[in-house]
Formats: structure tokens, C-alpha cells, sequence
């Protein structure tokens, strides 16, 4: 009896591991930065100069601008004084660390994965 089971046990197995190499795996697609950006960012920062502010500055037309400039927006001391203007590089660096960028900002935001900082750098630029 117990040589049966077994003998099914590794019939079944062999089935499993045979189907699983004839299914191939879906392609990774890349992450989505509109989609990235409405889970991640758009919380404190909107993307049109026609919506309220909200905690963060809007971001619309980000790059390219100079840092801590929204006319209307409350920058904290720093981003105030901030003598740099917003190019991918710069945001790459910022969302990676803001506190790195610029000591006692207030974003807490951090973002460790670089294709997701990508992503999200690629949809602000579209917004320009």
C-alpha cells in the first residue's frame, strides 16, 4: 500500500513540475507612473494649478522650475532658500531622500526602488 501512494505521490509530482515548465510566466510590466503617482504622491501634491494645494506644492510642470517657487505655496525654510531648479536628476535624489537634499524639509516621503522613482519622474515630465 505504502509503495502505491508513493508511487502516486511522485506520479503527482512529476505532472505538477511537467505543467508548470509548459506554462510560460507573464511578462513584468513596467510600473505604471500616473498610477504610482495617485497611490503615492498625490496625497499631499496635486498635478494642476487649478486644484486647492494640499500639504505639498502642486507639481505640475516640476521640472525645469526652480525649487521652493510656487507662488501661493508655504515652503519650509529650506526648500525656501533652495538655490537649484527641479531636472530628473535633482527629483531621482529627492525622492530617494529628501532629507539628504535638504535638511528639516517636511516630505517624509522616501522612495528606495529606483524604477518606481522612474516611473514617477517619467509622469511629471509628461505633465510639462
Amino acid at each position: 500500500m505504502r509503495a502505491i501512494v508513493l508511487g502516486l505521490c511522485t506520479a503527482m509530482v512529476l505532472t505538477v513540475r511537467g505543467a508548470d515548465a509548459q506554462m510560460p510566466l507573464p511578462v513584468a510590466k513596467p510600473p505604471d507612473g500616473a498610477t504610482l503617482f495617485k497611490q503615492q504622491c498625490a496625497v499631499c501634491h496635486t498635478t494642476s494649478s487649478s486644484e486647492p494645494m494640499r500639504q505639498g506644492p502642486p507639481l505640475v510642470r516640476i521640472v525645469g522650475r526652480p525649487a521652493g517657487k510656487v507662488e501661493g505655496f508655504h515652503y519650509s525654510e529650506g526648500l525656501a532658500k533652495a538655490d537649484f531648479t527641479w531636472d530628473e536628476t535633482k527629483l531621482d535624489v529627492w525622492l530617494t531622500n529628501p532629507q539628504a537634499v535638504i535638511p528639516g524639509v517636511v516630505m517624509a516621503y522616501r522612495q528606495a526602488k529606483a524604477e518606481t522613482r522612474a516611473a514617477i519622474i517619467t509622469y511629471l515630465k509628461e505633465l510639462n
